[in-house]
């Protein structure tokens, strides 16, 4: 007789996840050290998330479907893959999940007002956020997370990566700014890619702290550059935190005949069109483009696109 061993499941289900990420990459034209410049992680990691020898998370998951475009593919191998290992082992908790923003434990940021305002002046962007940060937590709030990412040629990875390759965000040009209540806050770089950055606010400057008690609400706003070169025609929102109202605003110079388009997509559903178009308006040479909405589901995106009708009108 021959005895035969019945295959772990959740080795199954993770290397059903592995492969799914392998064959996206692939379909992207990204090697690994190329999706991790994407995602923001170091190159070895990607490797080890590939070969197993790391264990698949949810926050993986989310960015690689994200920036690999799968269309939730990814998504649904890692809700299979959570779902076999929690049920094959009853035994054990489930490990927490890694919240959106790494804050202190006993800290929870809610955002009331989310706004953000995207200038363009014919050879650049300026991109301007203004959010209202109430802390529902127990613990006080000493620094806030942002993400900078680019893509000059969306549906072109490896074009784009060549692009920053030679032509990289640099600080300089970023020329990130901040405040809150009125107070310049200090930043400390995360993580510093070609394309991509993220960016820790601090609740400080050269003067003192104000950090976000327990209770409290405050504004901050940030704004920072990227030249036309490296920004394409589009801008998304992530919804990272609980929000109660998030709203984009985009402003063009009316000479270059804008349109505007949108799409909405959320971890559970496929892109669809904006459920309410832009409201367009022109003033003093400009034309805006207004789009807002309520509540928006945690982890949904949402994307603006444009185009100019007359390029070269200046």
């Amino acid at each position: 007789m021959t005895e035969t061993t019945e295959a772990d499941p959740v080795e199954q289900a993770a290397e059903a996840f592995t492969a799914e990420v392998s064959y996206w990459r692939e379909v992207r034209g990204l090697s690994m050290r190329g999706l991790a410049q994407k995602m923001g992680f170091d190159p070895s990691y990607v490797s080890h998330i590939e070969s197993g020898r790391h264990r698949p998370t949810e926050e993986f998951a989310r960015l690689a479907d994200e920036v690999l475009n799968a269309g939730k593919a990814i998504w649904r191998r890692w809700t299979e893959f959570d779902s076999v290992r929690v049920r094959t082992r009853p035994q054990s908790p489930p490990a927490p999940r890694r919240s959106e923003q790494p804050y202190a434990s006993g800290s929870a940021l809610v955002v009331e007002h989310d706004e953000a305002r995207l200038q363009f002046d014919g050879s650049a962007y300026r991109l301007t956020m203004r959010r209202r940060l109430r802390n529902t937590g127990v613990e006080p709030i000493t620094r806030y997370l942002i993400r900078i990412s680019v893509d000059r040629y969306p549906g072109d990875p490896e074009g784009s990566n060549a692009h920053y390759r030679e032509h990289p965000l640099t600080w300089d040009e970023l020329a990130l700014t901040a405040e809150c209540r009125g107070e310049a806050m200090r930043w400390q770089a995360k993580h510093d890619r070609d394309a991509f950055k993220e960016v820790w606010l601090l609740f400080e400057n050269e003067d003192g702290r104000f950090p976000l008690y327990p209770g409290d609400a405050t504004w901050i706003e940030y704004a920072y550059s990227v030249t036309e070169d490296k920004w394409g025609h589009w801008f998304q929102r992530a919804v990272r935190l609980p929000t109660q109202h998030l709203l984009v605003r985009l402003d063009f110079p009316v000479t270059l005949d804008p349109v505007v388009w949108g799409t909405e997509t959320s971890m559970t559903a496929e892109s669809m069109p904006l459920r309410t178009a832009p409201e367009r308006r022109e003033a003093d040479g400009r034309r805006t483009f207004t789009w807002s909405t309520d509540d928006p589901t945690l982890h949904a995106r949402f994307g603006l696109e444009w185009r100019f009708r007359n390029p070269h009108q200046q």
